[in-house]
Protein backbone atom coordinates (compact mmCIF):
# COMPACT_ATOMS: atom_id res chain seq x y z
CA UNK A 1 0.00 0.00 0.00
CA UNK A 2 1.09 3.57 -0.49
CA UNK A 3 1.50 5.89 2.44
CA UNK A 4 1.86 9.66 2.35
CA UNK A 5 5.26 10.80 3.67
CA UNK A 6 5.62 13.67 6.12
CA UNK A 7 9.07 14.31 7.52
CA UNK A 8 7.70 15.83 10.71
CA UNK A 9 6.68 12.35 11.84
CA UNK A 10 10.17 10.85 11.65
CA UNK A 11 10.73 11.54 15.33
CA UNK A 12 7.32 10.01 16.09
CA UNK A 13 8.37 6.84 14.26
CA UNK A 14 11.63 6.68 16.17
CA UNK A 15 10.12 7.43 19.57
CA UNK A 16 7.16 5.06 19.55
CA UNK A 17 7.57 1.39 20.54
CA UNK A 18 7.03 -1.31 17.96
CA UNK A 19 4.97 -4.51 18.03
CA UNK A 20 5.19 -6.53 14.81
CA UNK A 21 2.21 -7.77 12.78
CA UNK A 22 2.71 -10.04 9.76
CA UNK A 23 -0.01 -10.27 7.06
CA UNK A 24 1.00 -12.60 4.23
CA UNK A 25 -1.43 -14.92 2.39
CA UNK A 26 -1.63 -18.22 4.25
CA UNK A 27 0.79 -16.98 6.92
CA UNK A 28 0.09 -15.80 10.47
CA UNK A 29 -0.85 -12.23 11.30
CA UNK A 30 0.05 -10.82 14.73
CA UNK A 31 -2.76 -8.96 16.47
CA UNK A 32 -1.65 -6.06 18.66
CA UNK A 33 -3.55 -5.76 21.94
CA UNK A 34 -2.27 -3.42 24.63
CA UNK A 35 -4.25 -5.26 27.32
CA UNK A 36 -3.50 -8.87 26.35
CA UNK A 37 -0.58 -10.81 24.86
CA UNK A 38 -0.27 -10.57 21.08
CA UNK A 39 -1.28 -13.53 18.89
CA UNK A 40 -0.61 -14.46 15.31
CA UNK A 41 -3.56 -14.65 12.93
CA UNK A 42 -4.02 -16.02 9.41
CA UNK A 43 -5.99 -14.34 6.61
CA UNK A 44 -6.94 -15.43 3.10
CA UNK A 45 -6.21 -13.26 0.11
CA UNK A 46 -9.23 -11.05 -0.60
CA UNK A 47 -10.60 -11.18 2.95
CA UNK A 48 -10.67 -8.32 5.49
CA UNK A 49 -7.98 -8.20 8.19
CA UNK A 50 -8.49 -6.37 11.48
CA UNK A 51 -5.32 -5.87 13.51
CA UNK A 52 -6.41 -5.17 17.07
CA UNK A 53 -4.88 -2.51 19.31
CA UNK A 54 -6.33 -1.40 22.63
CA UNK A 55 -5.07 1.52 24.65
CA UNK A 56 -6.02 2.99 28.01
CA UNK A 57 -7.29 6.49 28.71
CA UNK A 58 -3.83 7.67 29.84
CA UNK A 59 -2.37 7.41 26.32
CA UNK A 60 -1.99 10.80 24.64
CA UNK A 61 -0.41 9.81 21.31
CA UNK A 62 -0.99 6.70 19.23
CA UNK A 63 -0.31 5.82 15.57
CA UNK A 64 -0.28 2.94 13.09
CA UNK A 65 2.79 2.31 10.95
CA UNK A 66 3.55 -0.18 8.18
CA UNK A 67 7.29 -0.74 8.15
CA UNK A 68 8.56 2.86 8.17
CA UNK A 69 5.43 4.44 6.70
CA UNK A 70 2.71 6.10 8.73
CA UNK A 71 -0.82 4.86 8.05
CA UNK A 72 -2.70 6.75 10.76
CA UNK A 73 -1.53 9.37 13.26
CA UNK A 74 -4.28 9.66 15.81
CA UNK A 75 -7.48 9.99 13.73
CA UNK A 76 -5.63 11.51 10.76
CA UNK A 77 -5.24 9.16 7.82
CA UNK A 78 -1.90 9.42 6.03
CA UNK A 79 -2.28 6.42 3.77
CA UNK A 80 -3.69 6.94 0.28
CA UNK A 81 -5.04 3.38 0.17
CA UNK A 82 -8.89 3.45 0.27
CA UNK A 83 -8.97 -0.12 1.64
CA UNK A 84 -7.49 0.94 4.96
CA UNK A 85 -9.45 2.49 7.85
CA UNK A 86 -9.66 2.52 11.65
CA UNK A 87 -11.92 0.49 13.92
CA UNK A 88 -12.61 2.54 17.05
CA UNK A 89 -15.37 1.03 19.18
CA UNK A 90 -15.19 3.38 22.13
CA UNK A 91 -12.19 5.44 23.15
CA UNK A 92 -9.99 2.50 24.09
CA UNK A 93 -9.86 0.63 20.75
CA UNK A 94 -7.49 1.73 18.02
CA UNK A 95 -7.54 -1.16 15.54
CA UNK A 96 -6.47 -1.17 11.90
CA UNK A 97 -8.74 -2.69 9.21
CA UNK A 98 -7.47 -3.69 5.75
CA UNK A 99 -10.09 -4.79 3.23
CA UNK A 100 -9.38 -7.11 0.29
CA UNK A 101 -5.99 -8.17 1.63
CA UNK A 102 -3.43 -8.85 -1.08
CA UNK A 103 0.09 -10.26 -1.15
CA UNK A 104 1.73 -6.83 -1.13
CA UNK A 105 0.06 -6.09 2.25
CA UNK A 106 2.47 -8.55 3.82
CA UNK A 107 4.85 -7.00 6.31
CA UNK A 108 5.25 -5.56 9.77
CA UNK A 109 2.61 -3.29 11.30
CA UNK A 110 3.16 -1.22 14.42
CA UNK A 111 0.63 0.15 16.88
CA UNK A 112 2.75 2.86 18.50
CA UNK A 113 2.13 4.26 21.97
CA UNK A 114 4.22 7.02 23.47
CA UNK A 115 5.64 6.64 26.98
CA UNK A 116 3.75 9.00 29.27
CA UNK A 117 3.95 9.91 32.97
CA UNK A 118 0.35 10.38 34.03
CA UNK A 119 0.72 10.91 37.78
CA UNK A 120 3.50 12.41 39.88
CA UNK A 121 3.71 13.77 43.43
CA UNK A 122 2.99 17.45 44.00
CA UNK A 123 5.62 19.80 45.41
CA UNK A 124 5.91 19.35 49.18
CA UNK A 125 7.29 21.08 52.28
CA UNK A 126 8.50 18.90 55.17
CA UNK A 127 10.51 19.26 58.37
CA UNK A 128 14.02 17.89 58.59
CA UNK A 129 13.98 14.30 59.86
CA UNK A 130 10.60 13.44 58.32
CA UNK A 131 10.03 10.40 56.11
CA UNK A 132 9.13 11.33 52.52
CA UNK A 133 7.64 9.22 49.71
CA UNK A 134 7.53 10.53 46.14
CA UNK A 135 5.46 8.72 43.50
CA UNK A 136 5.72 8.62 39.72
CA UNK A 137 3.36 6.49 37.59
CA UNK A 138 3.80 6.00 33.85
CA UNK A 139 2.29 4.07 30.97
CA UNK A 140 3.83 2.76 27.76
CA UNK A 141 4.76 -0.40 25.90
CA UNK A 142 7.16 -1.96 26.59
CA UNK A 143 6.60 -1.18 30.26
CA UNK A 144 8.76 1.84 31.09
CA UNK A 145 11.44 1.86 33.77
CA UNK A 146 11.16 4.66 36.34
CA UNK A 147 14.32 6.34 37.62
CA UNK A 148 14.84 9.25 40.02
CA UNK A 149 17.60 11.79 40.47
CA UNK A 150 18.16 14.90 42.55
CA UNK A 151 19.10 17.88 40.40
CA UNK A 152 21.82 20.12 41.83
CA UNK A 153 21.74 23.88 41.02
CA UNK A 154 25.39 23.62 39.97
CA UNK A 155 24.40 21.21 37.20
CA UNK A 156 25.43 17.99 38.95
CA UNK A 157 22.90 15.21 39.37
CA UNK A 158 22.63 12.46 41.94
CA UNK A 159 20.97 9.20 40.83
CA UNK A 160 18.72 7.67 43.48
CA UNK A 161 17.47 4.18 44.26
CA UNK A 162 13.76 4.09 43.54
CA UNK A 163 11.21 3.10 40.94
CA UNK A 164 7.56 4.15 40.98
CA UNK A 165 7.99 5.16 44.62
CA UNK A 166 11.03 6.93 46.04
CA UNK A 167 11.35 6.61 49.83
CA UNK A 168 13.54 9.09 51.73
CA UNK A 169 13.90 8.16 55.40
CA UNK A 170 14.78 10.97 57.80
CA UNK A 171 15.25 13.59 55.09
CA UNK A 172 18.09 16.07 55.68
CA UNK A 173 18.47 19.68 54.58
CA UNK A 174 20.99 18.72 51.89
CA UNK A 175 18.34 16.50 50.31
CA UNK A 176 16.07 19.43 49.53
CA UNK A 177 15.73 20.45 45.90
CA UNK A 178 14.23 19.48 42.57
CA UNK A 179 13.68 15.79 41.95
CA UNK A 180 13.36 14.42 38.42
CA UNK A 181 11.21 11.38 37.65
CA UNK A 182 12.13 9.81 34.29
CA UNK A 183 10.19 7.10 32.44
CA UNK A 184 12.07 5.22 29.72
CA UNK A 185 11.39 2.00 27.84
CA UNK A 186 14.44 2.27 25.53
CA UNK A 187 12.14 2.72 22.51
CA UNK A 188 9.94 5.74 23.06
CA UNK A 189 11.27 9.19 23.86
CA UNK A 190 11.75 9.32 27.67
CA UNK A 191 9.21 11.40 29.59
CA UNK A 192 10.25 13.49 32.61
CA UNK A 193 8.38 15.21 35.43
CA UNK A 194 9.67 17.20 38.41
CA UNK A 195 8.89 17.49 42.12
CA UNK A 196 10.27 20.25 44.36
CA UNK A 197 10.95 19.26 47.97
CA UNK A 198 11.48 22.01 50.57
CA UNK A 199 13.03 20.92 53.88
CA UNK A 200 12.47 23.12 56.93
CA UNK A 201 15.20 23.22 59.60
CA UNK A 202 16.15 25.42 62.59
CA UNK A 203 18.79 28.16 62.31
CA UNK A 204 22.52 27.47 62.26
CA UNK A 205 24.72 30.53 62.80
CA UNK A 206 27.56 30.39 60.28
CA UNK A 207 29.24 33.74 60.98
CA UNK A 208 29.39 36.11 63.96
CA UNK A 209 31.51 39.23 63.39
CA UNK A 210 32.88 41.52 66.12
CA UNK A 211 33.52 45.23 65.68
CA UNK A 212 36.62 47.24 66.63
CA UNK A 213 35.21 50.77 66.81
CA UNK A 214 36.63 54.02 68.27
CA UNK A 215 34.47 56.24 70.46
CA UNK A 216 32.18 58.44 68.41
CA UNK A 217 32.15 56.19 65.35
CA UNK A 218 29.60 53.73 63.95
CA UNK A 219 29.87 50.20 65.31
CA UNK A 220 28.59 47.28 63.24
CA UNK A 221 27.99 43.78 64.61
CA UNK A 222 26.98 41.01 62.22
CA UNK A 223 25.38 37.61 62.68
CA UNK A 224 24.62 35.33 59.69
CA UNK A 225 22.52 32.16 59.84
CA UNK A 226 21.06 29.57 57.47
CA UNK A 227 17.53 28.34 58.11
CA UNK A 228 14.27 27.37 56.41
CA UNK A 229 12.03 29.28 56.92
CA UNK A 230 14.46 32.21 57.07
CA UNK A 231 15.66 33.19 60.52
CA UNK A 232 14.67 36.30 62.41
CA UNK A 233 17.24 37.96 64.68
CA UNK A 234 17.16 39.48 68.16
CA UNK A 235 20.05 41.28 69.87
CA UNK A 236 20.82 41.28 73.60
CA UNK A 237 23.31 43.15 75.79
CA UNK A 238 24.32 41.32 78.97
CA UNK A 239 21.28 38.99 78.68
CA UNK A 240 18.90 41.93 78.35
CA UNK A 241 17.30 42.80 75.05
CA UNK A 242 19.32 45.62 73.62
CA UNK A 243 17.21 46.57 70.65
CA UNK A 244 14.24 45.27 68.69
CA UNK A 245 16.12 44.61 65.47
CA UNK A 246 14.95 41.74 63.24
CA UNK A 247 17.94 41.96 60.91
CA UNK A 248 21.27 40.14 61.06
CA UNK A 249 23.24 43.41 61.43
CA UNK A 250 23.23 45.57 64.56
CA UNK A 251 24.45 49.13 63.99
CA UNK A 252 25.40 51.30 66.98
CA UNK A 253 25.74 54.97 66.12
CA UNK A 254 28.17 57.31 67.92
CA UNK A 255 29.75 54.61 70.09
CA UNK A 256 30.47 55.54 73.75
CA UNK A 257 32.49 53.79 76.47
CA UNK A 258 29.28 52.33 77.85
CA UNK A 259 28.58 50.60 74.52
CA UNK A 260 31.68 48.40 74.66
CA UNK A 261 31.14 44.81 75.69
CA UNK A 262 29.44 41.53 74.88
CA UNK A 263 26.35 41.30 72.68
CA UNK A 264 24.28 38.19 72.00
CA UNK A 265 22.73 37.43 68.62
CA UNK A 266 19.71 35.09 68.66
CA UNK A 267 18.64 33.59 65.31
CA UNK A 268 15.26 31.86 65.43
CA UNK A 269 12.40 30.43 63.40
CA UNK A 270 9.41 28.29 64.36
CA UNK A 271 11.63 25.18 64.57
CA UNK A 272 14.19 26.51 67.03
CA UNK A 273 16.94 29.02 67.74
CA UNK A 274 20.70 29.41 68.06
CA UNK A 275 22.78 32.01 69.90
CA UNK A 276 26.22 33.52 69.35
CA UNK A 277 28.28 36.10 71.28
CA UNK A 278 29.91 39.03 69.49
CA UNK A 279 31.91 41.94 70.89
CA UNK A 280 32.09 45.66 70.39
CA UNK A 281 35.53 46.75 71.60
CA UNK A 282 37.82 49.76 71.51
CA UNK A 283 40.90 49.68 69.27
CA UNK A 284 44.03 48.27 70.88
CA UNK A 285 42.33 45.91 73.35
CA UNK A 286 43.54 42.85 71.44
CA UNK A 287 40.26 41.27 70.40
CA UNK A 288 40.22 39.69 66.94
CA UNK A 289 37.39 38.63 64.67
CA UNK A 290 36.73 35.64 66.91
CA UNK A 291 35.88 37.82 69.88
CA UNK A 292 37.43 37.17 73.24
CA UNK A 293 38.83 33.78 72.25
CA UNK A 294 42.38 35.03 71.65
CA UNK A 295 42.36 37.17 74.81
CA UNK A 296 41.05 34.32 76.94
CA UNK A 297 43.60 31.94 75.46
CA UNK A 298 46.46 34.41 76.10
CA UNK A 299 45.40 34.94 79.72
CA UNK A 300 45.13 31.20 80.25
CA UNK A 301 48.64 30.63 78.89
CA UNK A 302 49.97 33.44 81.07
CA UNK A 303 48.42 31.89 84.19
CA UNK A 304 49.92 28.51 83.31
CA UNK A 305 53.35 30.10 82.99
CA UNK A 306 53.03 31.84 86.37
CA UNK A 307 51.89 28.59 88.01
CA UNK A 308 54.81 26.69 86.46
CA UNK A 309 57.33 29.25 87.74
CA UNK A 310 55.68 29.33 91.20
CA UNK A 311 55.76 25.57 91.72
CA UNK A 312 59.28 25.33 90.29
CA UNK A 313 60.47 27.77 92.93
Amino acid sequence: MQVGHKSSWRQLQASFFRLLCLIPTGFPVRSVDMQRATDNITIRQGDTAVIRCYVDDKVSKVAWLNRSNIIFAGQDKWSLDPRVDLVTKGQLEYSLRIQKVDVYDEGSYTCSIQTNIYKVSEDIIVNEGSNVTLSCLATGRPEPTITWRLLDPSGKTEPLDGEEYLDILGIMRNQAGRYECRANNDVATPDSKYVTVVVNYPPTIIKASNSETPVGRLGTLQCEAVAVPSAEFEWYRDEKRYILDKTSILMIANVTEEDYGNYTCVASNRLGEQRANVFLYRPGTGRDINGSACVSQSLWLLLVCFAFVFFKC
